[in-house]
């Protein structure tokens, strides 16, 4: 079969593997659409990637092999593809499955082979059905939704003023959730002027360009002076967390969603203090979280074709990285592998 895998003396480079088989513990899932994300450009960039890793993990696809051993999924059905867990550590009987430190598995970032590829193997508990109605493209993108989604939950708040910081997919992901949750005023900085109107497309009350004018002053009009009662770090810059205590209300809550790989430094840490802020990070999201946006689509309240700028095959792939990914002109791309649905 036809695969996108890393070397680590050219990069992404399309090449012929074996098609992998369920045997007895496995299923096999002829990939249709898999999304490239942001995690997936960090991991080529880190260095870190083993020889021949074939990246890739916003899948959909269907069933064509079920291992002997195997109960659930049956073929033909139509999945999006998350992590196994174990069910018994400390973190999956605390209801963290996401956590898992006993047994969690996941495809394109090493564990398994992910769905840049025509097939990929998964544990049976990897499977999340596909409603009907749901496309294959908009399932493929459930999961960075599902991210949002998590973000969202992890901050602990409930409504109210939210500032999203960052216009990326995951930023703009978290508008559309927010929105369909009913926060309100709902703001995005972003200093790219058409993720700004993706933005507003998405449900964002307020557009704000970062680079120009007073970024405070115009927080401060805009929620009369009381900060916002939630902002979610979107853009992985880790200025931006200093900035948002400034900008958060009096016991407003900041949740990092976005991934730092660099030492941050807080400025005036007293605001954790003075303001009681709640400060968390949020990581990946749960098999619930990416059925509840599958539903969510399947009643036609997301959509996450917007946010698709680019769709290519496998072969395109190594020059859309170095062009598209690498540059930042892309917002979301997608690869049409399979027969779409």
């Amino acid at each position: 079969m036809k695969a996108v895998t890393y070397r680590h003396d050219r990069g992404l480079t399309v090449e012929e593997v074996a098609i992998p088989e369920a045997g007895d513990d496995f299923v096999v899932v002829k990939v249709v659409n898999t999304g490239f994300c942001g995690s997936d450009h960090s991991l080529i960039e880190s260095g870190f990637l083993s020889e021949g890793t074939i990246l890739g993990h916003e899948t959909s696809g269907v069933v064509v092999g079920i291992g002997k051993k195997v109960e659930g999924p049956s073929e033909g059905m139509r999945i999006i593809v998350r992590p196994s867990f174990c069910g018994s550590c400390r973190e999956c009987l605390r209801g963290m499955p996401h956590l898992c430190s006993g047994g969690r598995r996941t495809i394109g970032i090493g564990d398994l082979p992910g769905g840049f590829a025509e097939y990929l193997k998964i544990y049976p508990q990897m499977a999340i059905p596909i409603p009907d109605g749901v496309s294959s493209r908009n399932a493929a993108l459930a999961e960075p939704f599902a991210v949002a989604l998590h973000g969202i939950k992890t901050a602990g708040s409930t409504g109210g003023s939210v500032l999203v910081m960052g216009g990326g997919a995951i930023g703009l992901a978290s508008v559309r959730i927010l929105k369909i949750l009913g926060y309100f005023p709902i703001a995005l900085s972003e200093p790219v002027e058409e993720k700004r109107m993706l933005g507003e497309q998405l449900g964002a009350d307020f557009l704000i360009d970062p680079f120009s004018g007073n970024l405070s002053e115009k927080c401060a009009e805009f929620t009369k002076g009381t900060g916002f009662d939630t902002i979610l770090e979107c853009s992985g810059i880790g200025e931006n967390i200093s900035l948002a205590m400034e900008l958060a209300a009096m016991r407003g809550r900041i949740c990092m969603i976005g991934m730092m790989f660099k030492g941050i430094s807080i400025t005036q840490p007293m605001y954790m203090n003075f303001k009681e802020i709640g400060f968390t990070g949020a990581y990946s999201n749960t098999h619930e979280e990416n059925r509840i946006c599958l539903q969510w689509m399947a009643e036609k309240k997301l959509d996450a074709l917007p946010l698709i700028t680019d769709l290519i095959s496998l072969d395109e792939l190594p020059d859309v990285y170095e062009t598209r990914v690498k540059t930042g002109k892309a917002l979301k791309v997608m690869l049409k592998i399979g027969d779409e649905f």
